[in-house]
């Protein structure tokens, strides 16, 4: 039997407002080690991991005394960029997956398309600017930093809530299954590229 190569991928991205080192292994075990300097932000990353089954190492260091917004944003890009990276071609990945969410009284839908085109469909709100110190807005720049960069479709729906912790768990919860489907490999698609174009990069 082949071996099967390692779906890896690393990236270190430094500017003046942040330095952010990630790695990420698609076919883990959801472990991670994040520290962001967030907190709110480090627990909606470690659902992220753990819920995907995708090992996380992220390290930031941002400009935390103007806000959280660059250290927010730029984490998602270099996320995006890692995930991106252990894709590859893409070849042989189930490529699709939708899921409805339930936490509490809050329930989210999450749809994906490893497509190679970026785009980010939200519909969510939120009652309140913030969840303890966190913008409560930084959740949408996130997904949409990282949707951009990972080469994504994603579409994001809340139907309803009115715990804003639970809403913006559930959006990470709910991506980070489908994530978990559409990255693993489809034993019937045979290493073919899941597109009529025979391309998704």
């Amino acid at each position: 039997m082949a071996e099967i190569a390692a779906r890896m991928g690393s990236v270190s991205r430094k500017t003046n407002e942040t330095s952010v080192s990630v790695t990420v292994n698609l076919d883990g075990t959801g472990t991670s080690q994040i520290s962001t300097g967030v907190g709110f932000f480090d627990h909606m990353l470690d659902q992220l991991a753990r819920h995907s089954l995708i090992d996380m190492e992220i390290a930031v260091e941002g400009d935390l005394h103007i806000d959280d917004h660059h250290t927010v944003e730029d984490t998602g890009i270099a996320i995006g960029q890692a995930i991106s990276r252990a894709l590859g071609d893409r070849r042989g990945i189930t490529r699709y997956a939708s899921l409805d969410l339930a936490m509490d009284e809050t329930m989210t839908k999450a749809a994906v398309d490893l497509s190679g085109r970026p785009f980010l469909v939200w519909n969510v709100e939120f009652s309140s600017p913030k969840v303890g110190s966190f913008d409560t807005e930084l959740v949408r720049e996130f997904f949409q930093a990282f949707a951009q960069n990972a080469g994504i479709t994603l579409h994001i729906f809340n139907y309803y809530g009115a715990n804003n912790h639970h809403i913006a768990e559930t959006c990470f919860k709910a991506v980070a299954r489908c994530l978990r489907t559409a990255t693993e490999i489809d034993p019937r698609q045979a290493g073919r590229v899941p597109s009529t174009k025979g391309t998704l990069v």
